[in-house]
């Protein structure tokens, strides 16, 4: 098995920084030659299934996201979970709780007569499947845009500065509530979505491959992509097996928050470094949080001793077997 030293952790973080950081600047940073950064890189991507990818903002795509839990036969839940997978609609399709349930999420759009067609014709449909549970995401604590703790504790803050201010990024480890921005949402045009498509299979590319892939000139490319940036109508995400960063348990938790305390109780947990993801949703339970873990006791001491607030009132573990499907990228196998 691959195992990750000081270099390749602090290339993931830089990454996380700014995706698109060129590799001069980002082994300068490291103290490192650009071929060996761009050796580590490549290694990254065919060993360990590194992805960098750009995801639009729901906000700009205009499109909902809903937590869909499924469950399934044991001898069916693989096939299911791959044909979702497979799906441009979906992203993060894991097999949890003992290979009989499917977790999605699924992108669907505002209004229209085929906006739910997966939610309410596709999945009610699928042979195998025999039960489903359907939660809108209303807010995002954290994820998306704000990166797991464990994938950015490589470089210090004069390393992160050097790279912010070498390509002229803020620092989104904070981003501003979209819930309490005055600003409206920038919503993309078919020309955005070209682009932004491109990105979505690997954000790395160069403004002459983009130019390409959206029928554009270099130059046109470089300006969409840094409006788009200026405006917060994508964010950038790197994808890596978390085994390698010596997580071994992976579970997906349901809470249920009383209203009163849930934004104290998700913006607490949001400052956990055991946590992924944490996400308010409708449904019997209004909290959803991804714990990533050294092993089954380091989650047991999470569970008991940082999370037993008499405001969360239930707690539903599902360990995560398998991922068919990261951000926007399958996994393979």
């Amino acid at each position: 098995m691959l195992v990750l030293d000081e270099l390749d952790r602090g290339l993931i973080h830089a990454l996380h920084v700014d995706a698109r950081a060129p590799f001069t600047l980002v082994a300068d940073v490291l103290g490192s030659s650009t071929q060996t950064v761009v050796r580590r890189y490549r290694r990254l991507y065919a060993q360990a299934g590194l992805r960098v990818v750009a995801l639009p903002t729901p906000g700009s795509s205009g499109t909902h996201q809903w937590f869909v839990r499924l469950t399934a036969a044991t001898r069916s839940a693989h096939d299911i979970a791959l044909a979702l997978a497979r799906r441009p609609d979906t992203s993060w399709v894991r097999l949890t709780s003992g290979g009989t349930e499917i977790v999605a999420i699924i992108h669907t759009a505002p209004a229209g007569p085929d906006a739910h067609a997966l939610l309410l014709r596709d999945i009610p449909r699928t042979a195998g499947i025999t039960a489903v549970s359907a939660h809108y995401l209303l807010h995002t604590y954290l994820g998306g845009p704000t990166a797991w703790r464990g994938r950015v504790d490589a470089l210090d803050a004069d390393q992160e500065a050097r790279l912010r201010a070498a390509t002229g990024r803020a620092d989104t480890s904070n981003p501003a509530d979209p819930a309490t921005s005055d600003a409206p949402a920038h919503l993309l045009t078919d020309a955005d979505r070209l682009l932004v498509s491109a990105l979505r299979e690997d954000a790395r590319l160069s403004y002459a491959e983009l130019a390409a892939a959206t029928g554009t000139t270099a130059s046109t490319a470089a300006r969409r992509l840094a409006e788009l940036r200026a405006r917060g109508a994508l964010f950038f995400d790197v994808d890596i097996d978390p085994g390698l960063l010596g997580v071994t348990v992976s579970s997906l938790l349901w809470m249920q928050v009383a209203p009163a305390h849930l934004d104290a109780v998700a913006t607490a947990l949001a400052g956990h470094d055991e946590l992924a993801v944490v996400a308010a949703t409708t449904g019997p339970t209004n909290l959803v949080a991804h714990a990533l873990c050294r092993d089954a006791e380091a989650l047991h001491h999470y569970l008991t001793r940082r999370v037993a607030w008499d405001a969360v009132t239930r707690i539903e573990t599902a360990p995560v077997l398998r991922t068919y499907k990261a951000a926007a990228t399958l996994r393979a196998g």
